[in-house]
């Protein structure tokens, strides 16, 4: 919406808003992981169009899109001033076909079953030109500019998990009975649950203010502030994504120890939930990274990595 053109936000955007085509979202790779500036998926020129060749992985919705966002390099590494340039951001049809160059290949895994994870192969896979989103080598500036809002989703993400377990497992200790009492009357159940509600509500408060202040940074917001810099707002997101999915875990896990036994079973929902919590803490980047964030960016400590 922000970098197209305005022929392609005219195709594209109506679409893509419908549900008319499903999108998927090409970035990370299996040799580089967060080392997203190093990522190896080439697009090169060939008459009116580029030729793709590399691999992608953790590409949720593979199977079922039509289209993809792909980051691919346009100019080698060696060849760039700064590993920042050279790559570029594309927006491709996904062509099954026989001999088309394309394969989606599913990847079993530990909870979100709901959707498909793939790891996804481009072999001389042609695209044409008019694929290219704003300028060819600034495809990094352009994904960059969603990453905070990415942060924020995720931190949504993890409260709504370490809510509903919260929920479930409140209900039972109301509802099951011990030695005569439900076991909600025991404090060994109810300071755990009571601690982690707690943490849920303080990473709420961060997660909404990282949202505010992201939204307030936007020009074309109806409060937008000037002084708001992307500095802060990058703190801010990165510091709610992982206080909200560090909240989660707390809470999920605690809803499952105190509902004993049941808590491991598929009928009280709680050990899926457990599973499910993994993900806002691993992805899109991981509590580690955004320590190495914080505290380059917040405390200005030199960069370690």
């Amino acid at each position: 919406m922000k970098f197209a053109s305005g022929d392609q936000r005219e195709r594209f955007l109506a679409k893509i808003i419908s549900g008319e085509w499903r999108t998927c979202f090409g970035v990370t790779e299996p040799t580089t992981g967060l080392d997203t500036l190093r990522l190896k998926t080439r697009a090169e020129r060939d008459g009116d169009g580029y030729r793709i060749n590399g691999q992608k992985i953790w590409i949720t919705n593979a199977q079922i899109a039509q289209k993809m966002v792909l980051l691919a390099r346009t100019t080698p590494l060696e060849e760039v001033k700064k590993p920042s340039e050279g790559l570029s951001m594309f927006y491709i049809d996904l062509d099954r076909s026989e001999g088309s160059g394309f394969e989606a290949r599913r990847i079993k895994k530990m909870g979100g079953r709901a959707v498909d994870a793939n790891e996804v192969f481009f072999d001389n896979y042609k695209i044409p030109a008019d694929s290219l989103i704003g300028k060819e080598g600034q495809g990094f500036k352009i994904i960059m500019h969603g990453m905070n809002a990415e942060r924020a989703l995720l931190a949504g993400e993890a409260l709504g998990l370490g809510y509903v377990a919260l929920k479930r497992a409140t209900n039972y200790a109301r509802e099951r009975v011990v030695f005569g009492r439900p076991i909600g009357q025991n404090q060994a159940i109810q300071h755990p649950l009571a601690d982690a509600f707690m943490n849920l509500e303080a990473a709420k408060l961060a997660t909404y203010h990282a949202a505010r202040l992201f939204d307030r940074s936007n020009p074309d917001h109806a409060d937008y502030d000037e002084t708001i810099t992307q500095h802060a707002v990058g703190i801010a997101c990165n510091s709610a994504k992982y206080v909200a999915a560090e909240a989660a875990f707390k809470a999920c896990e605690r809803s499952v120890m105190s509902m004993g036994g049941m808590g491991y079973a598929s009928e009280y929902h709680v050990e899926r939930y457990m599973r499910e919590c993994f993900v806002p803490r691993l992805a899109p980047v991981s509590p580690e990274m955004i320590k190495n964030f914080i505290s380059e960016k917040a405390l200005r400590l030199p960069k370690s990595y």
